[in-house]
């Protein structure tokens, strides 16, 4: 999710983010080139759920449904997303690149992301994943919040989506996001956050268990690998996001492989792969929150 600072798009400089990487084509005006059909698939289209669990089941009876919608695993359970990044960031510069606190530093408020070689952005993917996550979580009985309604707008800064996870006593919040690094880098790795003496401390332990466990779903679910060039198992621990620092809340960033490596942009271009993702982290997190 290293992203493109929208102030100076037209000659595609950098801005600081927890994502690496430059954008192409329409990528460097913030906009997504569609370069195929399964890239113009939209988030809006039904989602096919990959995981037989998700299924109505067999030649069911009237009792067989009732049953299931009785015994969903999460009920009683809040999950907030928080979608990296937002569609229409590079149109706002003054706003997105206002200076916020995060209590080690100062940042800006969001950035535009990263993108594809072929312009499919980070905003795009993460909006994608997080509504089919959306869709997977609340058939299992969980109440689930997004930081934003959709791809076109701007923000919400980093500060405002720690506080969206707060307010809503989430049981755990996830930021979906992917890496813009060097082209020869692949893999997914999980951020954590780590004490500041502030007001994360007291879900550090809790956020890394989440981390686990959504490490283990995602690389089980999605067969990427591990990263290579951050983390150690792919799991990483950052003390300068204010998406973790301002967390009350067990919350971890998931870094889902590098848009600039050729082989694992394929894969995000895919519909059918970005439902693997969703699934797997879904898993993760209901792993975690049934242990």
């Amino acid at each position: 999710m290293r992203a493109l600072p929208v102030t100076i798009l037209a000659v595609c400089g950098l801005i600081a983010s927890a994502c690496g990487g430059t954008g192409t084509g329409d990528a460097a005006t913030g906009q997504a080139a569609t370069t195929s059909t399964e890239e113009e698939a939209s988030s809006t289209a039904p989602a096919k759920t990959l995981d037989p669990a998700e299924t109505t089941g067999p030649a069911g009876t009237a009792g067989s449904a009732e049953r299931a919608r009785e015994a969903r695993p999460l009920d009683g359970k809040v999950v907030v997303i928080d979608p990296g990044h937002n569609g229409g960031n590079y149109r706002a510069p003054k706003q997105i690149n206002r200076q916020v606190d995060v209590l080690t530093k100062k940042k800006a408020c969001d950035t535009t992301g990263t993108a594809t070689d072929s312009g499919y952005s980070e905003a795009a993917f993460t909006w994608d994943v997080s509504t089919r996550m959306v869709r997977i979580l609340e058939r299992r009985g969980a109440t689930v919040k997004l930081t934003r309604s959709g791809n076109d707008g701007v923000g919400p800064c980093i500060t405002r989506r720690a506080a969206i996870g707060n307010k809503a006593k989430a049981d755990a919040a996830i930021s979906v996001h992917a890496d813009g690094s060097a082209p020869g880098n692949h893999g997914f790795h999980v951020i954590m956050p780590k004490k500041i003496n502030g007001p994360v401390d007291k879900v550090v332990g809790r956020s890394s268990r989440l981390g686990v466990a959504v490490r283990d779903a995602f690389a089980k679910g999605t067969g990427l690998p591990y990263s290579t060039y951050i983390g150690k198992k792919a799991l990483d621990y950052r003390s300068d996001l204010g998406g973790l620092n301002l967390s009350t809340v067990p919350k971890i960033f998931v870094e889902c492989g590098n848009m600039r490596n050729a082989a694992e942009a394929a894969k995000f271009r895919r519909p059918k792969f970005r439902q693997k993702i969703a699934l797997a982290l879904a898993n993760g997190l209901q792993h975690y929150l049934k242990a």
